[in-house]
């Protein structure tokens, strides 16, 4: 089995992969993308995950796992390995103030779509990428808030748990969860 952690752009994926590795899952990734104003305590990315669907050679190394897979490459997942997904949920207008200030960050015009179309655009998106989950017969999907982990993780940690089997270290997922870090709120 491999877990896979994956979500829209800023909702809380990184959030999770430390939660998962605090709770004694061991992540895979390279340490390439380092830590910065945006993500403090990392992005726990893996760079040839980007190569998918290209290059699957590495999936033999997530085997038991947690990996963080960007949302639009999920879809590239090849049969031949069995997928538990945690898939991250946000409120959307969080997701839109936070990429915007990423954005101004990175000296790119965070203005170039309007606020409501991309929410349209997000929200359609979703329901796309759900329904491609869903339909997956080797994919098991868990959809965790983000917003519910921040006001009170309790719940969200007893759901992963249960979803992975209930061998985690739940005291050290909780305090992987700062609310000084919840700095985009709807």
């Amino acid at each position: 089995m491999i877990i896979i952690v994956s979500g829209l752009p800023r909702s809380g994926t990184s959030l999770m992969m430390k939660m998962l590795e605090a709770g004694g899952i061991d992540p895979l990734t390279d340490e390439i993308r380092e830590a910065d104003v945006d993500n403090p305590r990392g992005y726990y990315e893996f760079e040839r995950v980007k190569g998918l669907p290209d290059d699957t050679s590495w999936l033999d190394q997530a085997e038991g796992k947690a990996v963080k897979i960007l949302a639009e490459l999920i879809k590239h997942l090849p049969e031949g390995h069995d997928y538990r997904v945690i898939f991250m949920l946000r409120d959307l207008d969080e997701i839109i103030s936070s990429q915007k200030k990423m954005m101004v960050r990175r000296g790119e015009d965070p203005d170039a779509v309007p606020d409501l179309e991309m929410k349209k655009l997000l929200r359609r998106y979703l329901l796309s990428l759900k329904r491609h989950i869903n339909r997956t017969k080797n994919m098991d999907v868990l959809y965790i808030s983000y917003n519910e982990v921040m006001d009170d993780p309790e719940e969200p940690i007893e759901e992963v748990a249960d979803f992975l089997g209930g061998d985690i270290d739940a005291a050290s997922m909780r305090g992987c969860v700062d609310p000084k870090l919840y700095r985009n709120r709807g």
